[in-house]
């Protein structure tokens, strides 16, 4: 819960920026931007909260990042790798990827949709979601 309160002081002491569009910015339509501003002391970077939904039968394709996301279960859901068996999401599991980490991957099954509450400090102006390369290519 501590972490919650920390991401939401940090959501709510963000102010929404005009700017780039999503569809720009490589977006996924799953994520809903909360709010988004420049991080003081480090030009060219910015940060990002948002709240990103995936429905049953819906999968997070493979992807990085251009900076560091933090993220926060709030609604969790059985999802499953490639070749591999269910596993569960538990709500309030915190998850962290550094910069340029290939993650995801997976599809959520069941009948529950998964809700996560991210935090981006990326790169200012470049795609929020990169495609990981596809295997073999």
């Amino acid at each position: 819960m501590r972490l919650l309160r920390r991401l939401s002081v940090i959501g709510v002491g963000l102010l929404l920026s005009a700017g780039t569009s999503a569809a720009q910015l490589g977006d996924s339509p799953m994520r809903t931007e909360l709010h988004r501003a420049d991080l003081s002391g480090a030009p060219g970077m910015e940060v990002i909260a948002s709240m990103v939904r995936i429905k049953p039968g819906e999968t997070s394709a493979l992807h990085s990042h251009h900076g560091i996301e933090s993220a926060y279960v709030v609604h969790g859901a059985m999802i499953q790798y490639p070749d591999h068996p269910p596993q569960m999401l538990k709500t309030g599991s915190t998850l962290f990827n550094l910069r340029d980490m290939v993650h995801s991957g997976f599809k959520v099954v069941g009948a529950d949709t998964l809700v996560i509450y991210t935090v981006h400090v990326v790169d200012k102006g470049k795609p929020l979601y990169e495609p990981a390369a596809k295997p073999g290519s």
